[in-house]
């Protein structure tokens, strides 16, 4: 049986993971321009998933 693995929040938005952001100008209705930017780690979800374990190697004779 293979284990669960479980979304974590990710640990560089801490789960927020879409900004907007203004750019200071204003459209032509007059409303301000925004634009959203991502969390380049988790890509927008806001969870990742933990790192698989992986068997080291031991230095030693066997």
């Amino acid at each position: 049986m293979m284990p669960q693995t479980t979304p974590r929040v990710c640990r560089d938005c801490d789960g927020f993971a879409t900004a907007t952001i203004t750019t200071g100008l204003q459209t032509a209705d007059g409303t301000r321009d925004t634009i959203r930017v991502n969390c380049p780690t988790c890509r927008g979800l806001g969870h990742t998933l933990p790192a698989l374990r992986t068997a080291r190697l031991t230095g030693g004779a066997a």
